[in-house]
């Protein structure tokens, strides 16, 4: 009689150990990989959008953290290039996606189009003009096509934005460029390669994106998983089996949790950045696994009244020595970067706040850096003296 296998044991991870891995899976432990922003989403797997733009938008910043001072022009020529190499659509949030993903994001788009609508109903008659115009002279912004609004509110869509945003859900238009801020649409059999046009996997896309979550996160719990591709928690269970991630138990979280084995068989060597993260950055996506890894509180406190504001506006957490250790606000004056607050865990942060402060500056071209409030105030003057 043949006896089972015995059951493979669970690795055991204390908080450190995963925190190594998390902030070397997110490409920001050890030495810069070769192959520049492209390789940095790749990685990732997603890099959010945001309209925000203080130090510079999010989707430069996520690179910038990873590879210094890479340029700015050559950050956009990387997400949006001929022949295309990325596609915009709703993953964790609105993100840059590398194009070889367009197959397996094709279960959102069935969603989407059995839905029948977003938040707004879908004006027939607009899309078959959207349509018919797209095919006889795109790509096309929405200026092109007659505007987005209808003078209202930003959410006061005119029925040409429904339109184009509705072929977008659906994949029946792509976006693949931008002109400064502005998406340009065009037909998606027009744009994306037909191999990967004509795929149109169901089984698989969930198994994929899972792993792919495991793989740029090093460990997750299954909340984790699902929140960086915005799938539900039953969705994961019916897919994990088969992502090749591993059982592992983290020191301190509670219920299942996974690990990517290529990452667990790999010592982390190296030292980790000491850098700005975006509000926006993957890093920090999830605010439960923040406070989990790094016992940091993540707020964007954009949308909160001033007077209520702790950290500030667009409040950047600070990453040094493998913690979250601070926080800046920057914003513009001039040639001058001005850190409107900068809130430290410790008094070890000091030097790494500065150090972080004078690379960002130097990278938005400033050529100097102005600190207006720091708390707690007695690291104000051991700032000031470190940056100057």
């Amino acid at each position: 009689m043949t006896s089972a296998p015995a059951a493979r044991p669970t690795t055991s991870l204390d908080i450190a150990d995963a925190r190594r891995l998390a902030i070397r899976a997110q490409g920001l432990y050890g030495p810069r990989q070769p192959g520049g922003t492209a390789a940095v989403l790749a990685r990732l797997g997603a890099v959010q959008l945001d309209t925000i733009s203080v130090l510079a938008r999010s989707h430069e910043l996520v690179p910038y953290a990873r590879l210094g001072a890479v340029g700015r022009r050559r950050v956009e020529r990387a997400y949006w290039s001929r022949p295309p190499r990325t596609f915009e659509y709703w993953s964790h949030a609105a993100c840059i996606l590398p194009l070889t993903e367009w197959p397996y994001y094709a279960f959102r788009r069935r969603a989407r189009k059995r839905r029948g609508h977003r938040w707004h109903h879908v004006p027939k008659k607009t899309l078959t003009e959207v349509r018919a115009r797209l095919r006889a002279e795109g790509p096309l912004t929405t200026t092109d096509l007659g505007g987005a609004k209808n003078g209202g509110p930003w959410w006061d869509w005119s029925d040409v934005k429904i339109a184009i945003e509705w072929l977008l859900d659906i994949g029946e238009a792509v976006c693949v460029e931008r002109r400064g801020w502005r998406r340009v649409y065009d037909l998606a059999e027009h744009t994306v390669p037909g191999e990967l046009y004509r795929d149109e996997p169901d089984d698989v896309c969930l198994t994929r994106l899972v792993a792919q979550a495991g793989q740029a996160m090093g460990v997750a719990t299954r909340g984790d998983l699902a929140d960086y591709v915005r799938i539900r928690n039953d969705q994961v269970d019916q897919v994990i089996e088969g992502t090749g991630l591993v059982p592992v138990e983290v020191e301190g979280w509670r219920g299942p949790s996974w690990a990517d084995p290529a990452a667990l068989a790999e010592p982390v060597t190296g030292r980790c950045r000491t850098t700005l993260l975006s509000p926006f950055d993957s890093l920090i996506w999830h605010r439960d696994r923040t406070e989990r890894l790094f016992g940091f509180t993540h707020r964007l406190e954009a949308y909160v009244p001033q007077p209520k504001r702790v950290h500030g506006y667009f409040a950047m957490p600070l990453l040094s020595g493998g913690q979250l250790v601070g926080r800046v606000d920057p914003a513009r004056d001039g040639s001058a970067l001005m850190a409107q607050q900068v809130s430290l865990e410790r008094a070890a942060a000091v030097r790494p706040a500065a150090t972080a402060l004078r690379e960002a500056a130097r990278w938005v071209g400033c050529d100097d850096v102005q600190v207006r409030r720091v708390l707690p105030e007695r690291l104000a003057d051991p700032l000031r003296e470190a940056l100057a």
